[in-house]
C-alpha cells in the first residue's frame, strides 16, 4: 500500500474542508485533502449554490407569469411563459461545474495534494483512502474532520420513488404538478416557494405550531402571507405518516382528523445529520454531543491533534460557519493564536421575502436578562424597496439600553440577504446605535432602512 506523510490532513472538501486546506497551504503547511465525491461538498453541488440558482429561475418565471396574467402593477405584459426545467437544471449544473473547477484550481495553487476516495481512520494519525486505483495510507501530524452532513430520512418516508430529498429536488427534469413538502424549516420553505412559483400546487406539512420555528414570528409573518398569495397550503401541528397508494401522503393533522394529500413528489426536509458512518470513528476516542463531534473554542476534539469543523460539530449548519472554522484551524495548526467567536454568525432564509438574522433577537436578549432597546423601520417607508415592489418587511436593530451597543440585527424583505455583511460587520466591530445612525448611507438603497432603524432606536427616525 502506497503511503503519504503530511503535516495536515483534511477529510472532506466541502466549504470548511477546502478553505482549511487552502489556508494551510498558503501558510506553508504540507497539506492533503480527501474527498469522496465532488470538490465543494453538499453546499456547492447539491445545496446552497444550486438551490439559489433554481430559486432565481423561479423568481424570473413568476415575474413573467404575473405579466402574462395581466396582474402586473408595473405595466409589463407578456405571452404565457413556459418553463423547461431540464434546461434550467442544465444552467444550474454549469454553474456548479465552473465552481468545482475553481475550488480545484485554488487547492492546486495552494499546493494542496488532492486525493479522491473514501477515507477511514486506522488511528488518530493514520487514514486509509480507498481510491479508484487502490488503497493509499496517509499519516499526518494533524487531522481535520470536515465530512459535512446529509438529509435526514424519515422511517415512514424512506427516500426513493416519489419521496425525494433536496438533492433530487434540485435535479428534477420537470415541475411536479402536486408537491408535498414535509418540514417547514428554511430548506423546505425555500424549495416549496420556488416550485410554487414554477406552477406546482404545493402543500407544506410542519409538525410544530408554525413555519420557520427558529425565527421569531414577527420575522416569519411576511413569509406566511406570501405563501398564502402563492396558493401554498400550510398545515402546522401536522405529521407525515407515510405514502398511500396512487401518489398520496397520509398526514395526521392538529385536529386529530387525518388528511390525504395528493402528491406527485414528496419532498422531505426535516433536517440534516452528520456524515460520520464508515469513517472509522470507533478507532478514535472522541467525546460526542449526540450524533455530533464535540469540540472546544479552537475546534479541537477530545483527542490531541484531531480537529472537527462544520456540520459534523452541530448547529448552526451553515457553510460560512464551516469556512470560518476551517480558516481558524489552519492558522492554529500553523501556530497562530486563534479561538472561535460565535457571537455573530448571520443566518439567511432565501424565502420570499428573504430573512436575515445576525446576533441576538429581542426574545433572546430578554431571556438573557439584558436591558435592551429596539429600533425597527418598515420597508414600506423605503423608496428603493418600493421601486423593487418589495414593501413587505422591515429592518430591526437590537441594542443595549445603557451603552447602546448593537447586539443583533434582523430583517425580512426582498433582497435583504445582501445586507447580511453590513449587519455582521456592525456587530463584530462593536458598533453603537449612534455609529450606524451617523454613517452616511447611500440613497436610494435598502441599506437606508438600517440607518433609520438605528435612528428609531435613538428616538428620532426621520422617515416614519
Amino acid at each position: 500500500m502506497d503511503e503519504i506523510t503530511c503535516k495536515l490532513l483534511v477529510i472532506g472538501a466541502g466549504p470548511g474542508g477546502y478553505v482549511c486546506a487552502i489556508r494551510a497551504g498558503q501558510l506553508g503547511l504540507d497539506t492533503v485533502i480527501i474527498e469522496q465525491g465532488k470538490l465543494g461538498g453538499s453546499c456547492l453541488n447539491v445545496g446552497c449554490i444550486p438551490s439559489k440558482a433554481i430559486i432565481h429561475v423561479a423568481e424570473e418565471f413568476a415575474v413573467l407569469s404575473s405579466a402574462a396574467s395581466g396582474k402586473s402593477v408595473m405595466g409589463l405584459t407578456a405571452s404565457a411563459p413556459t418553463i423547461d426545467l431540464a434546461k434550467a437544471v442544465g444552467w444550474k449544473d454549469d454553474i456548479v461545474r465552473r465552481l468545482n473547477g475553481g475550488v480545484g484550481g485554488l487547492l492546486r495553487k495552494a499546493r494542496v495534494k488532492i486525493l479522491h476516495g473514501h477515507a477511514r481512520f486506522e488511528d488518530g494519525k493514520t487514514v486509509v483512502v480507498e481510491t479508484e486505483t487502490g488503497s493509499q495510507r496517509v499519516r499526518a501530524e494533524v487531522v481535520v474532520i470536515a465530512t459535512g452532513s446529509a438529509p435526514v430520512e424519515l422511517p415512514s418516508l424512506p427516500f426513493g420513488g416519489a419521496v425525494i430529498s433536496s438533492t433530487e429536488a434540485l435535479s428534477l427534469s420537470e415541475v411536479p404538478k402536486r408537491l408535498a413538502v414535509v418540514g417547514g424549516g428554511y430548506i423546505g420553505l425555500e424549495l416549496g416557494i420556488a416550485f410554487a412559483k414554477l406552477g406546482a400546487k404545493v402543500t407544506m406539512v410542519e409538525a410544530l405550531p408554525r413555519i420557520l420555528p427558529l425565527y421569531d414570528e414577527e420575522l416569519t409573518a411576511p413569509v406566511a402571507r406570501r405563501l398564502d398569495e402563492l396558493g401554498v397550503e400550510v398545515l402546522t401541528g401536522a405529521t407525515a405518516q407515510g405514502v398511500q397508494a396512487k401518489g398520496a401522503l397520509a398526514v395526521g393533522t392538529a385536529d386529530g382528523q387525518g388528511r390525504r394529500i395528493a402528491a406527485d413528489k414528496i419532498l422531505v426536509t426535516v433536517g440534516r445529520k452528520p456524515v460520520t458512518a464508515d469513517l472509522g470513528l470507533e478507532e478514535l476516542v472522541l467525546d460526542m454531543d449526540g450524533r455530533f463531534i464535540r469540540v472546544d473554542e479552537r475546534c479541537q476534539t477530545s483527542m490531541r491533534g484531531v480537529y472537527a469543523i462544520g456540520d459534523v460539530t452541530g448547529e448552526p449548519m451553515l457553510a460560512h460557519r464551516a469556512m470560518a472554522q476551517g480558516e481558524m484551524v489552519a492558522e492554529i495548526v500553523a501556530g497562530h493564536p486563534r479561538a472561535w467567536d460565535k457571537r455573530c454568525i448571520p443566518a439567511i432564509c432565501f424565502t420570499d421575502p428573504e430573512i436575515v438574522s445576525a446576533g441576538v433577537s429581542p426574545e433572546e436578549a430578554k431571556a438573557a436578562g439584558l436591558n435592551i432597546k429596539v429600533g425597527q423601520f418598515p420597508f414600506a417607508a423605503n423608496g428603493r424597496a418600493m421601486t423593487l415592489h418589495g414593501e413587505q418587511g422591515f429592518v430591526r436593530v437590537v441594542a443595549e439600553a445603557d451603552r447602546q451597543v448593537v447586539l443583533g440585527i434582523q430583517a425580512v424583505g426582498q433582497g435583504v440577504a445582501e445586507l447580511s455583511a453590513a449587519f455582521g460587520l456592525a456587530i463584530e466591530m462593536g458598533a453603537t446605535l449612534q455609529d450606524i445612525a451617523g454613517a452616511i448611507h447611500a440613497h436610494p438603497t435598502l441599506g437606508e432602512a438600517l440607518q433609520e432603524a438605528a435612528l428609531k432606536g435613538l428616538g428620532h427616525a426621520l422617515h416614519i
